[in-house]
């Protein structure tokens, strides 16, 4: 959040959106930080189609969004196998 000062309530969502997927990465919940890069990619979706967002703004999300898209690929429990078997 230090990008903006002053912060909208749309600017927010997506910060606090940014906030729990790192909080579920830190906690190894694989499947809802998954979840929340997908609610997050919705929301700038949504917000720069709107026009909500400056150019600058625009950048600094689309710079967040690679950087997770990027860290979250294959980031799933589904092919995880349990250590006990």
């Amino acid at each position: 959040m230090g990008l903006f000062h002053k912060l909208s309530k749309k600017h927010i969502h997506l910060e606090m959106i940014i906030s729990r997927m790192e909080s579920n990465k830190e906690n190894n919940y694989k499947d809802a930080a998954q979840q929340d890069f997908k609610e997050l990619t919705e929301c700038f979706e949504k917000l720069s189609t709107a026009g909500s967002l400056s150019e600058r703004q625009k950048k600094y999300y689309e710079d967040v969004l690679a950087k997770y898209r990027e860290e979250l690929k294959g980031y799933t429990h589904k092919d995880q196998k349990p250590f006990w078997t």
